[in-house]
């Protein structure tokens, strides 16, 4: 899959070497967002590292900003560069800037009302021509109840050239306004200090900036596992701190692993409903760099919750969209992005979520969420809300924007198998078309999954559970092995009945109260093990 984006780079430079380059103009007279100035004094913007240039951020509220007006957000220096992989090779240029004081410091501003820090990112468009998916996701994210980088739409003029319309928004990174855990120094390497913060992700790597995983993905036992550290960075982790974290993620895996682990037992190492939510926003959006890239965990120091999370969540310029990668084309809204190892991929992600899948528990838990989840901030009605006020917010600036980057009705960036539509108004249709079919499937297939799901499990007790079809009570017995819990759960994995047993080897559930049809019993056992059978309750 990665040779293909490198080919697209290649291709697109092509495309714009035959085509000629697109229309370039300094003239923007208002505009209703705000209005980034930025001036490198002459100087061409490079890849890294970052040079000195000065930014005039303009932003009158409920009124047109204009170029001339003050910078009223900020007006000063910056450090600033291009960053990103593909995204750096598209005509429109994502750039990473830090706010400097006058002798070049670090200085941390709150812009837009977002908690003061230095380090910041305007993500281009070019791959996306409803300009909304990235803050989209973020936004749904941050509603499910997780951090995801705040974001603010803005307008660039870049040495006096107009650039388009961007993405203001945060860069991952610890901080107490953004990825909220401890701060590790290179002196904490023993004790309570030593077990957080640290933020990993699977991203691409090199030897120096990662460790490999002593577990390949099931199915895929010749591939290597890269976890890359983002925090600390790689130059300033300590061995200790190396070790550590090492050594957290190889035992949370060993239990992952093992055939017959429960969920309990993962929740001792990570935050069950962190996985749950990244998984939803991910298959939403049909996200496969959710799990092969730019894909971040995080984790505090033990006296603050030292499990593992999920998140935050980055890059879906990707999503929301039918590619011809692999089984991504799809038009009928199917395809588990967490499926991408049969798609060869680069760098290869952890299995994780492969053997998430496989945990009846954790699979009931989702489907639940999922459930609850598409009465609110899932549901088309609040979805459409926010493309809507999108597109009325946009609806003036992206005029410029396409006159800036005429690629209405071309495909460019991401090889979609769509039609591509001649209008803004048209690729904003063609995003609500593909949101609705994608809900439709989950909402298929997602049940689905809960029947499906079986652990990898060593038998180890017999049991019945009688009589069946059952009316009034549901006896549930053991031949050999305590219980430690019963779940009672309907086939779309809603929990109706959650017994902890005190290792008893006989126990009675009352149903009286609970409709006709068919359920799923499943026993957690003492040693880890789990076993589940469907039941039929009766008039």
């Amino acid at each position: 899959m990665e040779s293909l984006r490198l080919g697209l780079i290649f291709s697109t430079i092509i495309f714009f070497s035959l085509r000629g380059a697109p229309q370039a103009s300094g003239q923007i007279d208002s505009t209703n967002i705000p209005l980034f100035i930025i001036n490198t004094h002459g100087a061409p913007v490079p890849d890294e590292p970052k040079i000195p240039a000065s930014l005039k951020i303009i932003h009158n509220a409920g009124k047109y900003n204009h170029p001339a007006d003050s910078g009223n957000v900020y007006d000063g220096a910056i450090g600033i560069e291009i960053r990103g992989r593909y995204s750096a090779s598209l005509p429109q240029k994502p750039y990473g800037f830090e706010t400097r004081d006058a002798a070049g410091n670090n200085l941390n501003v709150p812009l837009f009302g977002m908690p003061a820090e230095n380090d910041w990112i305007l993500l281009a468009n070019y791959n996306d021509k409803v300009f909304m998916r990235n803050t989209l996701a973020f936004h749904l994210f941050r509603k499910m109840g997780h951090y995801a980088p705040r974001t603010r739409f803005c307008e660039v003029v870049l040495n006096g050239y107009y650039e388009g319309i961007y993405i203001f928004t945060e860069k991952i990174k610890r901080d107490k306004g953004r990825v909220n855990i401890s701060k590790l120094a290179p002196a904490d390497n023993d004790g309570d200090e030593l077990t957080g913060g640290y933020i990993i992700k699977v991203d691409y790597y090199n030897e120096n900036d990662s460790w490999v995983s002593s577990y390949p993905p099931p199915g895929h036992a010749d591939k290597k596992v890269h976890f890359v550290y983002s925090y600390p960075k790689p130059e300033a982790i300590t061995l200790l701190q190396k070790t550590y974290i090492k050594n957290f993620i190889n035992e949370f895996e060993t239990k992952l692993y093992t055939p017959g682990t429960n969920l309990s037992k993962l929740d001792k190492y990570i935050d069950i409903s962190s996985f749950i939510d990244y998984f939803i926003i991910n298959e939403l959006a049909r996200n496969v760099d959710g799990y092969k890239k730019s894909s971040f965990f995080h984790k505090d120091k033990d006296s603050r919750d030292g499990r593992l999370r999920a998140g935050p969540i980055w890059d879906f310029d990707w999503a929301w969209k039918n590619i011809g990668e692999c089984y991504f084309g799809a038009t009928d809204g199917s395809g588990w992005a967490y499926k991408v190892f049969d798609c060869n991929p680069w760098p290869m992600p952890p299995g994780w979520t492969l053997k998430l899948m496989k945990n009846h528990e954790f699979v009931m838990k989702m489907a639940e969420r999922y459930r609850q989840l598409r009465t609110t901030v899932l549901s088309e009605g609040y979805l459409f809300n926010y493309v809507d006020s999108v597109h009325t917010l946009l609806d003036k600036p992206q005029s410029r924007h396409y006159a800036r980057w005429q690629i209405l009705g071309i495909n460019v960036g991401a090889p979609e198998t769509d039609g591509q539509p001649l209008t803004y108004a048209g690729e904003i249709d063609k995003f609500k078309n593909w949101i609705t079919t994608r809900l439709r499937w989950l909402d298929r297939n997602i049940p689905s999954l809960v029947v499906t799901a079986t652990e990898d499990k060593i038998p180890k007790s017999s049991h019945r559970v009688f009589p069946n079809p059952a009316k009034e009570v549901l006896w549930l017995k053991t031949d050999n092995l305590p219980v430690e819990s019963v779940y009672l759960t309907t086939m779309t994995g809603k929990d109706v009945r959650v017994m902890n047993t005190y290792e008893k080897n006989m126990i009675f559930m009352d149903i009286r109260d609970l409709k006709p049809g068919v359920y799923i019993v499943t026993l957690t056992f003492q040693d880890g093990s789990v076993e589940r059978e469907k039941i039929v309750i009766a008039q």
